[in-house]
């Protein structure tokens, strides 16, 4: 999948801070389905897909990160969340979505290459998604260009009711903090609403 956007935004999102309360901007995701309609060795078909069509009447868990096969992202981020799957729906949780500044392609290989089943990766191929609830950052210093401040946020109904964004939001930041926006940490929030 990839992503372009369009946005419709009216409420402005604060820079690197957690911005709950806030409703999600209006976005069209460029993304890619499989389709075996489509002849050859790649299947796909490119699909329009909405934050309407992601989290309009659902709740959703949104993991953000800087980028698909990146160590810490690749060997704990993204497969707690995929392996807790269940117990997330068991507290309510209708899905669970990677959100990162990489285009369709990466994203399919690096879901593969992980055997993720569970969480649906979400291409913000333009980082239009991310800059628009303000968490796009210059990576510059490490040759990644613009990408996603890790966070995690639990969206109801296209509304942020909790987010967790990781200290030291900055471009050019030199570590790559983890300390919150973690499947346990979010897991924790969620039954503390019961």
């Amino acid at each position: 999948m990839s992503a372009t956007a369009t946005t419709n935004q009216t409420e402005p999102f604060t820079k690197g801070e957690a911005n709950e309360g806030k409703v999600l901007p209006n976005i069209t995701f460029k993304t890619r389905v499989r389709d075996e309609s489509v002849a050859g060795p790649n299947p796909f078909k490119w699909l329009d897909v909405t934050t309407d069509d992601l989290f309009k009447g659902k709740k959703v868990v949104v993991l953000s990160l800087p980028g698909a096969f990146t160590p810490t992202c690749s060997s704990t981020h993204l497969p707690v969340y995929d392996s807790k799957f269940e117990e997330f729906k068991a507290l309510g949780v209708d899905n669970i979505i990677c959100v990162s500044v990489n285009d369709a392609f990466v994203m399919y290989q690096w879901g593969k290459n992980l055997n993720v089943n569970n969480v649906f990766l979400l291409p913000d191929g333009n980082g239009e998604f991310t800059k628009a609830v303000g968490m796009l950052v210059n990576k510059a210093n490490l040759g990644f260009g613009y990408r996603s401040w890790r966070y995690s946020m639990f969206v109801e109904d296209k509304k942020i009711i909790k987010q967790f964004v990781e200290p030291g939001f900055a471009d050019d930041f030199q570590e790559d903090p983890f300390t919150n926006s973690d499947a346990e940490t979010m897991l924790t929030f969620l039954k503390s609403r019961k």
